[in-house]
């Protein structure tokens, strides 16, 4: 049987690399994205192509809209697995941040993907495995000056995960969170070429994480080697944080 899962953020650098992973392990996708358009439709195109036995669709939405979730959840049938990979980065200061920009921020990292979370867990009930991923950050367990909403809302992410995995471990569903430290993607496009080597210098192995090393992890986890895995924040981010 096919065995499908859930990528939200598939058209970001890292989401996109965690499908490709995930299509590659064997999975069936739905691949949700907001803007992307023309990257999830690449995606879409190359995965078929590659993968003719599986199945992939996309999902456009907007997760800072108030029916978002319901809008996702209705466009899902069959489900082991879901991936958060949503996100959207904020550098500012705690006083140069509008409301409007904390509330968007708490949408796409954290109200939305729960509130899915919480209409499709019934489909995740009818494995006797199944897979709840996040993606959180390393500013979620170290904080981050400048940008202070946005690992606030990646500590809340983990906080959930701590606690959801308490709540549905009876359901054989095993939720974790992969938390990145410096991966080269577009969000890191505000620093210098000074700034990005003075934080390189930082990292105990002296390189920035790509994505498909994220992806090779979310894929472990969904793998059926890791089912004794859940409740946990599993950092990746060569030492950087321990």
């Amino acid at each position: 049987m096919k065995r499908f899962c859930l990528v939200l953020g598939a058209s970001g650098v890292i989401g996109c690399a965690i499908s490709e992973q995930l299509a590659q392990d064997g999975w069936s996708l739905y691949m949700q994205y907001n803007q992307g358009a023309g990257v999830a439709s690449e995606l879409i195109n190359k995965l078929t192509a590659s993968y003719p036995e599986q199945e992939f669709m996309t999902i456009q939405a907007d997760l800072t809209a108030p029916s978002a979730a319901e809008q996702i959840a209705g466009s899902i049938f069959s489900l082991q697995a879901i991936v958060v990979a949503s996100g959207q980065a904020l550098y500012k200061l705690v006083d140069d941040t509008s409301a409007d920009e904390m509330d968007a921020l708490w949408k796409v990292h954290v109200q939305t993907p729960i509130r899915l979370i919480s209409l499709l867990a019934s489909k995740l009930r009818h494995n006797e495995i199944s897979h709840i991923t996040m993606i959180g950050s390393i500013w979620g367990e170290a904080g981050a000056s400048g940008e202070a909403l946005y690992a606030t809302v990646k500590g809340a992410l983990h906080a959930f995960v701590k606690s959801y995995a308490q709540e549905a471990a009876g359901n054989g569903i095993l939720v974790n969170a992969v938390a990145p430290g410096f991966i080269n993607t577009k969000m890191n496009g505000h620093l210098s070429d000074l700034e990005e080597q003075a934080l390189i210098a930082e990292i105990p192995l002296a390189r920035a994480g790509s994505p498909t090393e994220v992806g090779d992890l979310v894929s472990f986890l969904l793998s059926g080697r890791a089912n004794y895995i859940t409740g946990q924040i599993l950092r990746i981010n060569g030492g950087w944080y321990i």
